[in-house]
């Protein structure tokens, strides 16, 4: 029965209007009346016949070819017993009067519903009545006569049936999609002309399944009787088709969204199907535009009941993620409601079973609900295995999917393979690689060809050799992240034009401190004007940046009682500080001050280098010796030698 479904009924209206009428009225011949209107008057002799290579009309060669099929004779028959022909009626003397058949409307209905009635019980008995006629090379029975089997002239019979059956199932077609316009145009639920030809465009596969439906029907004893239109609004109103179109609208469902939906649900009931999952949807909170893209993304939604997906939804919430989180991982990733139970048990134990708490689960599932549910088991055992190469141990996986739950949607051979091949020619080493994979699992989500090499090189450009660029990126790997025109280039400008750093150091400057290019702008100049207000020439605040790029980090409310106490109390000179910036990195309480009074109380004096960057033991052994240098200059002995 399905199998016919693309098949369509044969026309029965044939073409004869290059026939010429002038040796038919010549001879008197009778004319027979053609149903369609658009076509002339046939003359009738047993002389006019029409062949496959060409038309003969009255013994004349006509030069179109015409092809008549078997029920030739009854249309004419037909025409002829409701039209007398004029050539009978003719009196002598007279002209032949020109004939112009008017429409038939009723006659043309009839002869529609007739097609439907026939090629319906032909779609219902194609089946049973065919026989099995053998191929060519087939074993016959010796007994069977195997010439009278016309291989050829049988393919060209199922060739007619075939096209015949299509043309059948296509006025069928028109006819439901024609019905099911009129009936959402009408009644109470008016929907919108070019609404319903949009909607019902959308619906091939519930059309089709009308056409099967109400061929079935005829066997039913309340609709053996009916016309194929009656029984196709019988099973469209069956179906609540139209009130349920206008509650998916209702809420927000567009109409791509809505024929989707009609033609994915089964022939059963569908009213009640759909408008369970709408109502349940709600209650996880997935809300507006998302239902439709929800229902028409999970792929076997439909198979499940609203108290199947409960189950999988309360499951889920044991496991850290909240009720009111549901709709909008829902809304991310719909595959998540067309797994069962078993299935989804399995994968949030994929992810606890590596040390991960239900509440990282649940931030987790939130943050990249793909992690869940758009890829299989054997994906991410795989990914999972390979990070595992750098060294990281169960619980580590566990904590860096956790904080980056994107690395499993990464690709291994696209995007992962290439970039450890990268940092290996740059010099970082497995170790290295764990550390920037711990430190800025992003890394390994971004695109090698357009996001890091440029970066790399653009490292290079400033003067940084190749073996330091590695160094560099192991230690502050957040640098390959950072938008290289935005921020990268930005920073580098400024520091050149408003900090007084020169084209030969900054290469240096950004190779100690890369931590500089994450700093904002504003931060920067806030530094660079308290430097200059104190003094400090714009050259030799470059020379001080480059010998040490943390002073541009640090607060200046910590700055400034560091720049107090050494002019004020230790009474230094400007220049011993841009001699020694790194003076503005050791805490005031705990060395500045101490050593200070150090000095103070044996009366010595150290330049701020040997007075702060000594550990405590060599810093007493400097100040010893100095106490006894003095004394021995005092006494005068041995002054020289010592």
């Amino acid at each position: 029965m399905l199998g016919a479904i693309g098949r369509e009924p044969l026309s029965v209206f044939f073409s004869y209007d290059k026939i010429d009428l002038s040796s038919a009225r010549r001879n008197s011949l009778p004319v027979a009346f053609s149903p369609n209107p658009h076509r002339r008057w046939l003359p009738l002799d047993s002389t006019c016949f029409c062949s496959r290579e060409n038309d003969v009309v009255a013994g004349v060669e006509h030069p179109i070819s015409r092809n008549h099929n078997c029920k030739s004779t009854a249309l004419l028959l037909h025409g002829l017993s409701h039209c007398p022909s004029p050539v009978h009626n003719k009196k002598e003397g007279e002209s032949l009067p020109q004939i112009i058949p008017q429409h038939d409307d009723k006659f043309k209905a009839n002869e529609n519903e007739e097609l439907l009635e026939v090629s319906s019980s032909r779609l219902l008995l194609s089946k049973k009545s065919s026989k099995r006629i053998p191929f060519p090379g087939s074993v016959i029975d010796a007994g069977t006569n195997s010439s009278q089997f016309d291989l050829s002239s049988y393919s060209q019979n199922e060739e007619m049936e075939d096209l015949r059956l299509r043309r059948a199932v296509d006025l069928r077609r028109t006819v439901v999609a024609g019905i099911l316009r009129e009936l959402m145009r009408g009644g109470a639920t008016k929907f919108s002309k070019t609404y319903a030809d949009n909607l019902v465009s959308r619906l091939p596969d519930f059309i089709d399944r009308v056409v099967v439906a109400a061929a079935f029907m005829k066997q039913q004893q309340d609709f053996s009787h009916s016309t194929f239109e009656v029984r196709v609004r019988a099973y469209v109103n069956s179906s609540k088709l139209i009130p349920l179109i206008r509650w998916l609208k209702h809420n927000s469902l567009t109409y791509p969204q809505i024929g989707k939906l009609i033609c994915m649900t089964s022939s059963g009931d569908m009213d009640s199907t759909l408008r369970g999952l709408v109502h349940w949807l709600k209650t996880i909170h997935v809300k507006g535009n998302f239902l439709g893209y929800v229902l028409t993304r999970a792929d076997n939604i439909l198979q499940h009941s609203p108290t199947d997906l409960e189950e999988i939804a309360h499951f889920l919430e044991i496991h850290g993620i909240r009720r009111d989180w549901m709709g909008f991982i829902v809304s991310r990733c719909p595959e998540l409601l067309s797994f069962t139970m078993q299935e989804m048990e399995s994968r949030v134990n994929f992810y606890l079973n590596m040390g991960m708490s239900d509440r990282d689960f649940g931030t987790m599932v939130f943050d990249c609900p793909k992690a869940l549910g758009s890829f299989s088991i054997e994906q991410m055992n795989a990914k999972v295995e390979y990070l595992r190469e750098f060294g990281l141990n169960n619980e580590e996986v566990g904590k860096l999917l956790a904080f980056k739950p994107q690395l499993i949607g990464c690709s291994i051979e696209e995007r992962w393979k290439p970039l450890v091949k990268f940092l290996y020619y740059l010099g970082i080493r497995r170790d290295g690689i764990k550390r920037m994979l711990m430190m800025k699992p992003t890394i390994f989500c971004v695109d090698l060809k357009t996001t890091i090499v440029p970066k790399v090189q653009f490292l290079q450009d400033i003067g940084i050799q190749e073996e330091a660029i590695g160094s560099l990126l192991v230690k502050f790997p957040p640098f390959l992240t950072y938008s290289l025109y935005k921020k990268i280039r930005t920073v580098v400008i400024f520091l050149m034009t408003k900090a007084g750093v020169s084209h030969k150091d900054i290469g240096k400057v950004i190779a100690l401190e890369p931590a500089l290019v994450g700093c904002s702008i504003k931060k920067l100049e806030v530094n660079v004007k308290y430097f200059l207000s104190l003094g400090i020439p714009l050259q030799s605040l470059g020379e001080m940046i480059a010998d040490f790029p943390m002073l541009l980090k640090y607060n200046i409310d910590i700055l400034r009682p560091k720049y107090r106490y050494l002019r004020r109390t230790m009474v230094r000179p400007l220049q011993e500080l841009i001699e020694f910036p790194r003076f503005f990195s050791y805490s005031l309480e705990a060395r500045i001050i101490p050593r200070h009074k150090i000095l103070v109380k044996n009366q010595i004096n150290f330049k701020l280098r040997y007075m702060l960057a000594a550990s405590d033991e060599k810093f007493d052994e400097q100040v010893n010796a100095a106490v006894h240098r003095r004394w021995m200059f005092r006494n005068g002995d041995n002054y020289i030698d010592g």
